[in-house]
C-alpha cells in the first residue's frame, strides 16, 4: 500500500494554499469562497500569512488596507454584494491591529454576512513572554486580546498547534458558507506556529465545493401559513436582506403580482421591489413611510420574509397595534422565523416564496384594500418630490435636496451606501430604489465610518457598477483612509461629503429627548463652556485631495447636479463636496412616522428634559409583546 501523499509548508502556507481551493456553489454556480485577503502587516503575521501570501501570487490575491477596521468593512460590502457566496480574508498583526477588528466584526456578524479575520496572536511555545503588545492576565495564561473577538465572532479558534488548522479550517468555512450561521469567522494564529512546518495530507488541499441549498418549507407549515393569509383583510409583507441574500425578489414579485398584498420593506430589504411597482409602499418602522407605517398599525396579518425585526422595523413594538394582529415569518434561519410568536416557514426565502404563490392560487386582497393603499402610495410619492425640489438652481441644497439630484442622474446599475447619522432616515423614507442592489445601507450595526470602505468593497465586487458612498461630516472623519486605498488600486468610487458640521441625526435626537442638542455640534468653545455658532475652520474638500482624490465643489443646487454628473463619467476616485442649508425653513424629509425607544431621564431639573419624559411616556404605553 502507497503511503499517503503529502506536502511540507508552513502552517500559514497551508492555510492560503487551503482558503484557495474553497468554492461555493448555488444554482449551479459556482463561487470562490475567500477571493482575496486584505492585509496590515506587522510582527504577528509580516513573516508567516505575508510570507504566505507573497509565495502565493494570483492564488489568493493581496489587497493593502490602512485600518484594520476598515479592511473588515470593505470585505463585509464585497460579501453583500456578492449575496454572500463569495467573502474576502482580513489579516492582522497582534495587539492594536488585532483589536481593530472588533467593530468590524460586530457589524459583519450583526447583519448575517461572512468574513474571515486572520490576527496574529502570542507566541503558543510562550518562549517569548511576554511579547511586545502582548496582554498579560495574570490569572490566565491562555487569554490574548484575540479574546475580545469571542463574542462578536460566529466562529472563533486558536490554532496552537500545526494538526489542529485541518479540523479549525474546515469548521471556519463550515460557518462562512452557512446562511443562517455565517458572520465574522475568526482562526487566531500564533506567530510561532504560523511560520511551523508539518506535512499535510495532499486532500486537505483538494478542491472542496460547500454548496448553499434553498431548503423548502415544512408541508405542515406551509398549509398553516396559507389558511392564515387565506383568512387576513388587511396582510402586510415585509421584506428584510434575506430576501437579497437569497436573489428572491424575482419570486417577491410574483407573489405581489399574484396576491395584491403590500410590501414594506426594512433598511436591508429595501429594492425587493422596485420603487415603481404598485405594491412597493417603502420603508417601514421609526424611518419609513406613512405609507408603510399606516398598514403596519391596521394590519391583521404581517408576513416577514428575511428579516430579524428590529428595534427600528417594529418601532420598539409600538407599530403593530391592531388588536389579534398575527406573524407568518418566512426565514432560513429559525431564530429569526420564530419572533413574535409567528407561525415559522423555515426556509429559503426564494424557495418559501415559490411555494406560498403556488399554494394561494387564484388567492388576492381585496380591491378596495389595494386601491386604498396603492392612492397613499401616490401621496407619499408627492411629498417625495417636494422635499427633492429646489425653487432654483442657485441656491444652498438641503441634504433631501442633495439626494434628489442624485436620483436624477442614477439609473439601475448605481449602488448607493451608506450607514449612519441622518442620512439612513431620509434614504429609507424618500430613495427609489431601482435595481436588487442598488441600496446599500449597514443599519444592523449603523457604524459611522462604514461607507468608503464598503465601496471599494462593492466596486470591486461589481467593477462595472457606479458606486457611490454618501457620508457626513461626521462619519467622514471617522474613517476616511482607505480614500488612499482607492487611489492606489484605481478602485474608482464616488465620495459624496454632506458637510452640515456636526451630528445632525444624533442632535436631533438629543433635542427630541431632552439633550438640547449637547456635544453635538462642531462649533469653536467659549470660556464659558458654550459653543458659539460659528463652524469650525475645517476644510473636509481639501483632506480628500490631499488624500488623492479629485474634488468637486458645489455651493449651489445647480453646481451639485453638474458635479455629480461630471464624478459618474469620471475614471478615477472622486469626490463631491457640498455644504448643506440647514434653516428649518428649507423643506427636508417627513417626520419619523413611527416611534423609536431611547429611554429619557426620569428625574430632570432642565424643563426641555422633564418634557421629553412626559413624551417617552405616553408612547411607551403603546408597547406590546407579541406572543
Amino acid at each position: 500500500m502507497n503511503a499517503p501523499t503529502t506536502r511540507r509548508l508552513t502552517v500559514a502556507q497551508a492555510l492560503v494554499e487551503f482558503l484557495a481551493h474553497q468554492y461555493t456553489e448555488r444554482d449551479g454556480r459556482r463561487h470562490r469562497l475567500i477571493s482575496a485577503c486584505w492585509g496590515i502587516f506587522g510582527h504577528g503575521n509580516v513573516a508567516g500569512v505575508g510570507q504566505a501570501l507573497l509565495e502565493s501570487g494570483d492564488a489568493l490575491p493581496y489587497l493593502q488596507g490602512r485600518n484594520e477596521q476598515a479592511m473588515v468593512h470593505a470585505a463585509v460590502g464585497y460579501a453583500r454584494q456578492c449575496d454572500r457566496l463569495s467573502a474576502q480574508a482580513v489579516t492582522t498583526s497582534i495587539g492594536p491591529g488585532a483589536t481593530n477588528l472588533v467593530t468590524g466584526a460586530a457589524l459583519a456578524t450583526v447583519n448575517r454576512l461572512p468574513v474571515l479575520l486572520l490576527p496574529g496572536d502570542v507566541f503558543a511555545t510562550r518562549s517569548a513572554d511576554p511579547v511586545l503588545q502582548q496582554l498579560e492576565v495574570p490569572s490566565a495564561g491562555d487569554v490574548s486580546v484575540n479574546d475580545a473577538l469571542r463574542p462578536v465572532s460566529r466562529y472563533f479558534d486558536r490554532v496552537t498547534r500545526p494538526e489542529a488548522l485541518i479540523p479549525a479550517a474546515l469548521q471556519a468555512v463550515r460557518v462562512l458558507a452557512d446562511p443562517v450561521d455565517t458572520g465574522a469567522v475568526t482562526l487566531a494564529l500564533p506567530q510561532d506556529v504560523q511560520a511551523e512546518a508539518y506535512d499535510w495530507p495532499e486532500e486537505f488541499f483538494a478542491d472542496r465545493v460547500w454548496r448553499v441549498a434553498r431548503p423548502a418549507p415544512d408541508a405542515g407549515a406551509l398549509a398553516e401559513a396559507v389558511h392564515a393569509i387565506r383568512g387576513a383583510r388587511r396582510p402586510l409583507l415585509i421584506a428584510g436582506g434575506g430576501v437579497h441574500h437569497s436573489e428572491a425578489e424575482e419570486a417577491l414579485r410574483a407573489f405581489a403580482d399574484a396576491t395584491g398584498i403590500p410590501v414594506a420593506s426594512t433598511q436591508a430589504g429595501k429594492g425587493s421591489l422596485r420603487h415603481d411597482h404598485p405594491a412597493d409602499v417603502g420603508g417601514i418602522g421609526h424611518t419609513g413611510t406613512a405609507t408603510a407605517d399606516a398598514l403596519a398599525r391596521e394590519a391583521d396579518l404581517v408576513i416577514g420574509v428575511g428579516t430579524r425585526y428590529t428595534d427600528f422595523t417594529t418601532a420598539s413594538s409600538t407599530l403593530f397595534a391592531a388588536p389579534g394582529v398575527r406573524f407568518v415569518n418566512l426565514n432560513i434561519a429559525p431564530f429569526d422565523a420564530h419572533k413574535l410568536g409567528a407561525a415559522s416557514l423555515v426556509a429559503d426565502a426564494r424557495a418559501g416564496l415559490e411555494a406560498l404563490t403556488g399554494a394561494l392560487s387564484g388567492h388576492r386582497v381585496a380591491a378596495a384594500y389595494e386601491a386604498g393603499y396603492r392612492a397613499a402610495k401616490e401621496e407619499w410619492e408627492r411629498r417625495v418630490d417636494a422635499a427633492y425640489g429646489a425653487a432654483d438652481d442657485s441656491v444652498r441644497p438641503s441634504q433631501t435636496q442633495v439626494l434628489g439630484a442624485l436620483d436624477g442622474i442614477v439609473d439601475d446599475t448605481d449602488v448607493i451606501i451608506n450607514a449612519a447619522g441622518s442620512l439612513p432616515g431620509d434614504l429609507h423614507k424618500l430613495w427609489r430604489a431601482r435595481s436588487r442592489r442598488q441600496y446599500h445601507l449597514e443599519y444592523g450595526y449603523s457604524c459611522m465610518g462604514y461607507e468608503i470602505p464598503a465601496a471599494i468593497g462593492v466596486r470591486l465586487a461589481a467593477p462595472d457598477r457606479p458606486v457611490w458612498a454618501l457620508v457626513g461630516d461626521g462619519t467622514y472623519l471617522m474613517n476616511p483612509t482607505e480614500i488612499v486605498t482607492a487611489v492606489q488600486e484605481g478602485v474608482n468610487i464616488t465620495v459624496v461629503i454632506v458637510q452640515n458640521h456636526g451630528y445632525a441625526s444624533i442632535g436631533g435626537l438629543s433635542e427630541a429627548t431632552g439633550g438640547e442638542r449637547f456635544g453635538t455640534a462642531y462649533r469653536f468653545r467659549a470660556g464659558d463652556g458654550t459653543y458659539t455658532g460659528a463652524p469650525l475652520p475645517v476644510d473636509l474638500a481639501a483632506n480628500a485631495a490631499s488624500l488623492g482624490m479629485d474634488v468637486l465643489r458645489a455651493a449651489t443646487v445647480g453646481e451639485l447636479r453638474a458635479a455629480l454628473v461630471k464624478a459618474r463619467g469620471a475614471n478615477r476616485p472622486t469626490c463631491v463636496y457640498v455644504e448643506t442649508e440647514t434653516a428649518d425653513t428649507v423643506p427636508g424629509a417627513p417626520d419619523a412616522q413611527a416611534w423609536w425607544d431611547v429611554p429619557v431621564a426620569e428625574t430632570a431639573t432642565r424643563p426641555a428634559a422633564v418634557a421629553a419624559r412626559e413624551a417617552y411616556d405616553r408612547h411607551a404605553a403603546g408597547r406590546r409583546r407579541h406572543l
